[in-house]
């Protein structure tokens, strides 16, 4: 699922991303238009409130992991939110660089990674060019604002442990691996990392996660997730 690739058609590309949709040519051209950078687990790719110059496309991770970035915002009272997860094959910084605005958010890696910079004025030259290209980034913006209504509307309509089973569920469909356990989530995240997710404190979100694992819905060892009853979680995340 993470070898090393060059294209669309590559399936070392995961599947929902930018490069797995692109055709291979243009997965191809997209990549060549990046500098290749290797970042340590930690770093801070984009600043919040900073000037867009540039986009990443994330690489691969250290095999056989896939490479992994948090997307945070912080607001004036300091609170801070994690708005997603990125992996091998997406794009990030790409909202500022559209609408020619200061970054919305902040991207860190969470492992060792290799990252492509590539620069504003190339970017927008290559969606320029290549309309297919534009039709995919729009496609996948489009995805992350429905990402971002469905996590504002679980928040309105269902309590902590149901939100926690329904972004388990999604995260599992994008990045799960299938082993004989369960599915294990291929990204790692702490339990308050959940709770900014889903927009629950410290306190919630323990309840929820020892709520789920007494069901033996689901696993939980150092960071790391395994859906132990997809069945089970799935109609306990739709209560009706």
């Amino acid at each position: 699922m993470a070898a090393d690739g060059t294209g669309g058609d590559d399936p070392g590309w995961p599947g929902g991303t930018v490069m797995s949709r692109l055709p291979a040519a243009l997965a191809g051209e997209l990549l060549r238009l990046g500098t290749p950078k290797a970042c340590p687990a930690g770093t801070v790719l984009l600043h919040q409130g900073e000037p867009s110059k540039h986009v990443f496309l994330l690489g691969h991770g250290k095999q056989p992991q896939l490479a992994c970035v948090k997307v945070t915002a912080a607001a004036r009272n300091g609170t801070e939110s994690l708005l997603g997860i990125r992996i091998s094959g997406d794009l990030v910084g790409e909202m500022g660089v559209l609408r020619e605005g200061p970054r919305s958010a902040t991207v860190t890696t969470c492992r060792a990674m290799t990252v492509h910079w590539i620069a504003l004025e190339h970017f927008r030259l290559f969606l320029q060019r290549r309309e297919e290209a534009w039709r995919v980034v729009c496609h996948m913006i489009a995805d992350r604002l429905d990402w971002a209504n469905r996590r504002r509307l679980d928040f309105a309509g269902y309590d902590t442990a149901v939100r926690l089973a329904r972004v388990l569920l999604e995260l599992a469909v994008d990045h799960g691996t299938p082993g004989e356990a369960g599915v294990r989530l291929g990204i790692q995240l702490s339990q308050p990392e959940f709770g900014k997710l889903i927009g629950a404190g410290r306190d919630a979100i323990q309840l929820a996660v020892r709520q789920l694992k007494d069901r033996n819905y689901i696993a939980c060892r150092y960071r790391t997730v395994t859906i132990l009853d997809p069945n089970g979680l799935a109609t306990f995340a739709d209560p009706g």
